[in-house]
């Protein structure tokens, strides 16, 4: 009897010290707890916010877009507030692989077959001017260009005895006004650059084109 109530107290005694250290451990558990959801709750609330001002930013941006090419459209009827130069031509920033022509093929395409494409070309330049086929096909004001490098004809006027690449005897000026029909030619909403065309050599001892004393023709509206 000693020895069995000797070991119930010792059981006793066990249990005793054992719910004194849960006792001892339990509030530190619970402030740890508390402490880990803490920073759990702050981490998704920081995460959300920064989520958030990403959001409105983006939102902000769209709508200032959206109101900028409406405005533009109300007032002067094009999406770019006028604006009129390559930046409107999807050619410009999705160019086609550029080609390389003799001056036979470039002939081709002078705009007599209605099926084909319209090329001219200006100091080795050669660009499609399709999307003004009016003007440059056969019979159009400027069908005279069409197919072929008539970079002298561009500053003299003389459209039928200078439709050439010959440049020889031009002034600087000359060759100035030349350079900017190219530029008109680059910069045109509507025309672009498809690639170049290999021209044949002058001869050097042939004679210089006679000027034929025509007023310079106004660069085109189209």
């Amino acid at each position: 009897m000693a020895q069995q109530k000797s070991v119930k107290q010792r059981n006793a005694k066990n249990r005793t010290n054992d719910e004194q250290q849960q006792q001892m451990n339990g509030p530190n558990n619970n402030y740890s707890n508390t402490r880990h959801s803490s920073k759990q709750s702050r981490a998704g609330t920081t995460t959300s916010s920064s989520s958030s001002w990403k959001q409105s930013v983006f939102q902000g941006l769209a709508l200032s877009v959206v109101f900028f090419f409406l405005a533009s459209y109300l007032i002067t009827d094009t999406w770019l507030w006028g604006y009129k130069g390559k930046y409107t031509n999807m050619r410009y920033w999705f160019p086609a692989k550029q080609i390389v022509l003799t001056q036979k093929e470039l002939a081709l395409y002078d705009g007599s077959d209605p099926k084909k494409n319209i090329y001219l070309a200006i100091k080795g330049e050669v660009f499609d001017v399709t999307a003004g086929r009016p003007y440059y096909s056969k019979g159009g004001g400027y069908g005279f260009f069409s197919g072929k490098d008539a970079s002298r004809a561009y500053t003299t006027g003389c459209f039928q005895t200078h439709l050439t690449h010959d440049l020889r005897g031009l002034t600087a000026e000359q060759l100035a006004d030349i350079d900017g029909w190219a530029s008109f030619y680059r910069n045109h909403p509507k025309y672009f650059k498809v690639g170049t065309v290999i021209l044949d050599p002058i001869n050097p001892a042939s004679p210089i084109p006679e000027d034929c004393n025509q007023p310079v023709s106004p660069k085109p509206s189209s």
